[in-house]
C-alpha cells in the first residue's frame, strides 16, 4: 500500500504525467474522450513511437481502450501507425504539425457538428414572423451568418489561417 502511494505521489510530480492529466481534461473541448486526449499528449509530449501495450501500461487504460483511442486520433490525422526494425508489433506517432492538427479537427467539427446545428436554428428562425419576435430571429440569423462565413473564410484556408497564427506568435517557432 504504502508502495502505491509513493508511486501516485512521484507521479503527481512528473511532467509528463501532469500534461498528459490536464490534455486529457482539455480533451473534452474537441469532443475526444479524456483517454484519447491522454493518449494524444503522450504522444505528441514524447515525439517516440509508442507501442499498444506501452500506451496501455503508461496511462493505466487497457489495451481496448488505447486501441480504440489510437483509432479514432489516427481518423483525424494527429497519429499514424509505424513499425521498428526488427519488431513484428505496430507503433504509434503523432502526426504533424499542432496548428495543422487542430484546423483539420475544427474544420470536422465545423461540418459535422456546428453546420446542422446552425442549418436547424437558421429553420426554426425564418418560422418566426410576428414584430419583435421577427427582428429578433432576424437578428440571430445575421449572427448565425456572420460566424459561418468567418469559420468557413478562416478554415478552408489553412494556408492563410496558418500564416495568421504564426503572425500572431510574432514569428516564433
Amino acid at each position: 500500500m504504502f508502495q502505491n502511494v509513493l508511486n501516485n505521489k512521484n507521479k503527481k510530480n512528473d511532467p509528463l504525467e501532469r500534461l498528459v492529466d490536464a490534455w486529457g481534461s482539455m480533451s473534452a473541448i474537441f469532443g475526444f474522450s479524456r483517454s484519447t486526449g491522454r493518449v494524444s499528449a503522450l504522444l505528441m509530449a514524447t515525439g517516440k513511437p509508442w507501442s499498444l501495450t506501452e500506451i496501455a501500461e503508461r496511462l493505466q487504460i487497457s489495451r481496448g481502450n488505447a486501441s480504440m483511442c489510437l483509432k479514432e486520433l489516427r481518423a483525424w490525422g494527429v497519429a499514424r501507425r509505424t513499425s521498428q526494425a526488427g519488431d513484428r508489433q505496430d507503433y504509434f506517432v503523432s502526426d504533424g504539425d499542432l496548428w495543422r492538427m487542430t484546423v483539420a479537427i475544427a474544420r470536422d467539427r465545423k461540418r459535422g457538428e456546428w453546420d446542422p446545428a446552425a442549418a436547424e436554428a437558421r429553420a426554426a428562425l425564418a418560422d418566426f414572423k410576428d414584430g419583435e419576435s421577427a427582428e429578433r430571429a432576424a437578428e440571430l440569423s445575421s449572427y448565425l451568418d456572420s460566424v459561418d462565413s468567418l469559420a468557413d473564410n478562416l478554415l478552408e484556408n489553412e494556408t492563410a489561417l496558418l500564416g495568421m497564427i504564426q503572425l500572431l506568435q510574432g514569428d516564433k517557432k
